[in-house]
Formats: structure tokens, sequence, C-alpha cells
């Protein structure tokens, strides 16, 4: 029986349904050399006290101390990695200004590896911090540097999914900060998709090409139509911003009299592996449609409050068969934190459900039915981050992956407010989804590899 790569004990926290939480209890979790959840042992078992005594005194046994809990490991299913450098900068300001003003000219420095390392090394060590432990990332147009965004992510030991962005529409985006030409987009995305693939051949953890076109409106229809023959060409993921604010949505309208989905539909762009950003406008008839192609949606909570113009009808969509897990939008989201998304995502459907304007009557003030509780949000940040990417993630379940992140509720300097020893689970579990911050994350795992420890 001594041949798990390593054992666990400990209380764990995953997701049983979309709404409801599973508490595993004094669990025993083996783990093979793959990385994987080969069995999970319960203290009722009969071979618990079996396994208890090969491994205990062993190296690869790890018990959780008292007041320790895992949880899987979060998905952050939007992330711009060039925009930690500017993360927390102008969120007041319109998206147009914030763009061209901040984000583009950054953006744009990515032609120079040396600052792409520095920046690169420094947000995929940060959302390891932060318990991700898979992200789906937009880099820049720059090939070079995106490509290096893949090693990081393999030599850190994260799971990163990464897209050389396409920006090939000369009317559409500034003359210092866009592809060459449509041909150069769709040759520098081919060399990347290829160069990523090579690369994931001796990565555990994987890493993964995205195609990656910008937004509708930073892209030719010729652009478009490439990728599209490109993420079926390769079969690789797809990922872009849908239907995000008035304006782009506005946009695509009038570029297209149809919206967003349908439109990137039309380019082959919406597939079982693509992930859309935001959706906040989208129709029934958009929604089906992303159900019907398996596109799933990262929801951006924190970002949406400053530039998305609406609250997204999270739990409408959601009840509709769609795909749904969590994004931080880094910079358009300031904080790298997907536990801090979680908690905006529960107060921005409460606040979908109640209405803002007062001057309304409450009848008329709000969308019936759109609120989520902590479980559905946390849901979103794991199980429903590796349904949306069709991985074996974000579960703490056999024949998953052994992502998860330590959580010390006892931490000296930041202890949670639990006085009963004898507490119920799931509100410590509650204590913990509002109340964590980093330094309670005492390690974090990805493939059965210690990525971070604190």
């Amino acid at each position: 029986m001594n041949k798990y790569m390593q054992l666990f004990q400990g209380t764990a926290f995953t997701s049983k349904t979309p709404t409801e939480i599973q508490i595993l209890k004094d669990y025993l979790f083996c783990i093979n050399t793959d990385g994987m959840i080969e069995k999970i042992v319960a203290p009722e078992d009969s071979e618990y006290q079996t396994l208890l005594d090969i491994y205990q005194d062993k190296d690869n046994f790890h018990q959780l101390a008292e007041g320790q809990y895992f949880l899987p490991g979060f998905v952050d299913l939007h992330v711009h990695a060039p925009q930690w450098a500017q993360s927390g900068t102008a969120l007041d300001i319109p998206l147009h200004d914030w763009l061209h003003t901040y984000t583009f000219p950054l953006e744009s420095k990515f032609s120079n590896l040396d600052f792409a390392k520095r920046v690169y090394d420094d947000v995929v060590s940060t959302l390891l911090a932060n318990g991700t432990t898979t992200a789906l990332y937009f880099a820049t147009v720059h090939k070079e540097a995106s490509i290096l965004l893949a090693e990081i992510c393999a030599s850190k030991g994260q799971r990163g999914l990464v897209g050389k962005v396409v920006m090939d529409d000369p009317e559409g985006n500034p003359e210092y900060y866009r592809d060459a030409d449509t041909h150069t987009a769709l040759v520098d995305t081919e060399e990347f998709i290829i160069a990523v693939k090579e690369l994931a051949k001796s990565t555990k953890q994987g890493v993964y090409p995205v195609v990656t076109p910008r937004f509708i409106p930073s892209c030719t229809d010729d652009g478009l139509a490439g990728l599209g023959k490109l993420a079926a060409k390769y079969d690789t993921y797809v990922q872009s911003h849908c239907s995000e604010s008035d304006w782009a949505h506005s946009y695509v309208q009038d570029r297209y009299d149809k919206n967003d989905a349908f439109a990137l539909n039309d380019f082959g762009l919406l597939r079982d592996k693509s992930v859309m950003a935001h959706c906040n406008f989208l129709d029934d008839q958009d929604v089906d449609l992303f159900a019907e192609t398996g596109t799933a949606i990262a929801h951006c909570p924190i970002s949406n409050a400053y530039f998305a113009n609406s609250v997204i009808p999270v739990a409408h969509f959601h009840s509709k068969g769609v795909d749904i897990g969590l994004g931080s939008d880094i910079s358009g989201g300031f904080s790298p934190s997907l536990f801090d998304n979680i908690r905006q995502a529960v107060i921005s459907s409460r606040m979908l459900e109640d209405g803002v304007n007062p001057s309304l009557p409450a009848q008329d003030r709000g969308v019936p039915n759109s609120r989520l509780t902590v479980d559905e949000a946390f849901y979103l940040a794991t199980a429903g981050g590796g349904e949306s990417l069709s991985l074996p993630i974000g579960r703490i379940q056999e024949n998953y992956v052994w992502d998860v992140q330590i959580i010390d509720t006892q931490l000296s300097s930041a202890k949670l407010p639990i006085f009963d020893e004898k507490e119920d689970l799931h509100d410590i579990f509650q204590k913990i989804m509002y109340l964590v911050r980093p330094e309670h994350i005492r390690e974090v795992w990805v493939q059965g590899e210690k990525v971070h420890t604190r």
C-alpha cells in the first residue's frame, strides 16, 4: 500500500453541487505520482488506520495543524498579466480614457523582454500566493513576451493558459500599440501556439496556448476569421471580451447588426474551449448560443463594478446551462485575490436583486432571484472555473488533480474569530470566505507539487 507520492490528512471544503459545499472532516487524501487524487479515505473506512500506520512517520505524510483547512486551488478565468504593473491605478476614469492613458502605453512596453520578465515573474508569484493555481491570461501583442509568460508559469508551477493578444485593426488601436498587420498577427499567433504546445510536453501541471482577439473593436474581420481557423486547426482555447459595456455592446451591434455572441460565433470563436469575459449584456438568445456551443463566461465582479455599466445576472445565466467561473480581471479589477471576487460576487448579486435606485418602489427596484450565496460564489471560483475549462480541477475529489491551498485560521497575527472549539464547520467555511487574507494561505500545491509556502 506504500504507493502514493503524498498522503495528506485534514479537513477539506469543496463544492458538492453549484449551490452546496461538501465538508470532508479529517479525511485522508492519497496523491499519485501524476499529482492526481487517486483515493479519498474517510475516518470510518477500514483502510484509514492502515494507511496512517504506513505513512504517518514518512516525509511524504502531511497532517494539518489545528485550525488549518484545505480548499481547492482557485481558477482565475480572466487576468491581464501585463496590467499587474498598473493595478490599483485610475479606476475612477472612463474605460476609454483608462485604456489609452494607462493600459495601452503600459502594454506597449512588453516588447522589452527584461521588463516583461520582471512583471510576469511577479504576477504569477502573487497569484499563487493568493491561492490561484490555474490562470487564464491575456498577454500582449508581442509573441516573444507572450511565450515568456507561458515559460514563467511552467517554471513556477502554475497551470497557465496564455494568449498572445491580437489587435490588428489600424482604425481600432493606437499606432504605437497594435499588430503590424493582419497577416503578421496570424503568423505570430500560429508560431506562439506551436511554441507553447512544445513547452507543454515538459510541464507537469500543463500550459496551454489560447487564441486571443482582444475584443471585436480591436480586430478586423479577416483577423477574427483567421483566429477562428487557427483555434479549429490546433484545437486551442479561445478567449475574448464579450458584451462588456454599453459602448462595446453597441459598437458590435452597429458594425454587424447583431450582438457579440453571434458575431464571434460567425468567426468560429465560440466553441467548447471558449471563455468569454464579462458578458453583462447577453440576451437570452445569446445565452442559449453559449449553452449550445459550450462557451463559458468569466464573471469579473470587481471589474464590472468599475467598467461594465451593469451587474451581470449570473444566477439567470447559470440556470440556462452556461458554465461560469470567476475572473479577477487584473487590472480592471484591482485585487489579485479571488477571495475578494467571491465577496464582490455575493455583494453585486444582492444589489441586482434588491435594486439600487431608492426612488423606486421596492417591488420595482431589482431583479428577483438574482442573489448568490457564498457557497455559490465559492463554486464559481473553483469547480465552476474547472468546468469552464473542461479540466479536472477545482474540486477535492477522486480523479481530480491535487491543486489545493492550506488555510490557517489560527494565525497569531490575524486570527479568525473562532472561539468555540465545536463551532459548526460550515460557519467556519463562511468565515474563511469573508475574512481570509493572503497571509492565511500557508501553502499552495499544484498537481501534487508544493509551489508556495509562507
